[in-house]
């Protein structure tokens, strides 16, 4: 049984993106179908690359990774946005039980990166979402000295650019596996009726 899970980033210069895409080759590697898409910003340019989002989509995903550059230990003010508009979708229940994670980037090790995963988190929680981390078992975490952490993938800049370190990539494959790990069972669960 194949799962989509949709990556919802935003991405300025890019480093979000890369770890938007090496979640997505985790996701492909546990069988899943990955759905990059992105937010419109105001007066920010995002991400040309990727579709925007719509709400059927957001309705239909089996699971849901969120990510954003941080912006003093918030969300891109884009996507804070997006989740403002998502009521509808909270009444109904519509992600329901799904699988979530959340990931970023800063530019040093101290700009918020760790906030700014769990403010993520956040919206993903109302909307009854089963947010999933990275375990300690996974190496990467154990072993980076830039980003990464239990709470989510991420990324630091300084020194790096856009360009993520060994441990940061496995870190984002790990998550993207993990979620669409998690997304299976679930689905299978809820189709069985045992959920």
């Amino acid at each position: 049984m194949s799962v989509n899970i949709i990556i919802l980033y935003y991405s300025r210069h890019g480093a979000t993106q890369a770890l938007a895409d090496a979640l997505a080759e985790g996701i492909l590697k546990a069988g899943g179908e990955p759905l990059l898409r992105t937010v419109t910003g105001a007066g920010d340019p995002a991400s040309q690359r990727d579709l925007t989002i719509n709400k059927d989509e957001l309705k239909q995903c089996d699971g849901l990774i969120l990510g954003s550059p941080v912006r003093f230990g918030h969300m891109a003010s884009a996507l804070q946005q997006f989740w403002e508009q998502t009521s509808i979708s909270w009444l109904k229940g519509e992600l329901e039980g799904k699988p979530a994670a959340v990931f970023t980037s800063g530019s040093s090790m101290h700009s918020g990166q760790e906030s700014t995963l769990l403010a993520m988190g956040v919206p993903l929680l109302h909307h009854g979402m089963v947010l999933c981390g990275i375990p300690y078992t996974e190496p990467a975490i154990q072993q980076t000295v830039s980003g990464a952490s239990p709470y989510g993938a991420s990324h630091v800049e300084h020194g790096h650019g856009k360009q993520l370190t060994d441990h940061e990539y496995q870190a984002a494959v790990a998550l993207g596996k993990r979620v669409t790990v998690v997304a299976e069972a679930l689905k299978t669960a809820r189709e069985q009726g045992t959920l």
